[in-house]
């Protein structure tokens, strides 16, 4: 009798700029998925970037690799989105938000026409307005639509605290929480190892989160852009869907109620799986995290607000 086939897991990656591309490379060495498709306006940046990949194949495996169109999006398990515009010298960050409020739009209408059962993750900045406007736009469940969020910002953290500690980063537990950018705050109270609580002076506690929190800009002065941590952080969230994890992971989805905060994106703990975020967890913030929390979700609701994402 002949066993019933069983259907390829598929990533697509739009846009094949310095996130994209590492994005899929990594996606591809961990050999992620069975059909990885990459798209981008840039038709033949894409080609070439497949055509790199393809290369690579007797080096990992049997991995489908190519340059395809939006009807690619058809069976795509997850549609990761890097794709939009870079800041203008002279430009606002709201100026910004409106051009590439108006990529996006194009590109979920465009994913949507062809796919409303994956999960769009979104790493475009500014991460946690887009990824509001995508689960506005899209009409998924809002379970079906994270954004990077403080992840990355986590993983700083986390290897900063390491590094005062001299210790493996991955026994730190730390999160950064809020949005992803300037308003976003350290949640001191619960970071630990192996359950004890890390108990540093408050001069270098602040030292660290401000690093953590300018590391983009540090990075972006010495090279001109940040590409290799994120790429990680994607290819970590698509592991813990495609593998069906149940993950903690501090990604950016809709709050509603959580944390005292209603109809905004941003980066909290999660559980995730095969039908993506499946739970918030509510953590046992002090006062004044709250406090700041809640300036943080105010500050994106403003950003909402002014480029029209409702």
């Amino acid at each position: 009798m002949t066993e019933p086939s069983v259907k390829p897991t598929r990533v697509v990656v739009i846009g094949t700029g310095a996130v994209g591309s590492t994005t899929a490379y990594t996606l591809l060495l961990h050999k992620r998925m069975s059909e990885l498709v990459l798209i981008d306006v840039n038709k033949d940046k894409a080609r070439g970037d497949a055509l790199d990949m393809n290369h690579g194949l007797p080096f990992v495996g049997n991995i489908k690799v190519w340059a395809g169109d939006y009807s690619d999006c058809k069976d795509a398990d997850i549609v990761v989105i890097t794709a939009g515009a870079a800041q203008k010298p002279g430009e606002t960050r709201l100026d910004l938000l409106k051009r590439n409020v108006k990529i996006f739009e194009s590109i979920i209408e465009n994913v949507t026409k062809y796919n409303t059962n994956g999960i769009l993750l979104i790493a475009t900045n500014p991460v946690d307005v887009l990824s509001y406007f995508s689960w506005k736009k899209s009409g998924f469940p809002a379970n079906r639509v994270i954004g990077s969020g403080t992840l990355l910002d986590s993983a700083r953290f986390r290897y900063l605290i390491a590094e005062e500690l001299e210790i493996d980063p991955r026994s730190v537990h730390a999160h950064i929480i809020g949005e992803h950018g300037d308003s976003e705050l350290p949640v001191w109270s619960r970071a630990n190892v192996a359950g004890i609580q890390v108990d540093l002076p408050e001069e270098r506690r602040n030292e660290i989160f401000a690093n953590t929190r300018d590391a983009a800009y540090e990075i972006i002065n010495a090279k001109g852009a940040t590409f290799y941590a994120i790429a990680l952080a994607l290819d970590r969230i698509c592991a813990a869907i495609l593998r069906n994890e149940s993950s903690v992971l501090t990604v950016s989805t809709l709050l509603q109620g959580a944390y005292g905060v209603d109809d905004v994106y941003l980066g909290v703990p999660c559980i995730v799986d095969n039908t993506g975020v499946r739970r918030v967890l509510d953590l046992d913030l002090n006062e004044q995290e709250l406090e700041l929390l809640a300036r943080s979700a105010k500050t994106l609701r403003e950003q909402i607000d002014n480029c029209a994402c409702t």
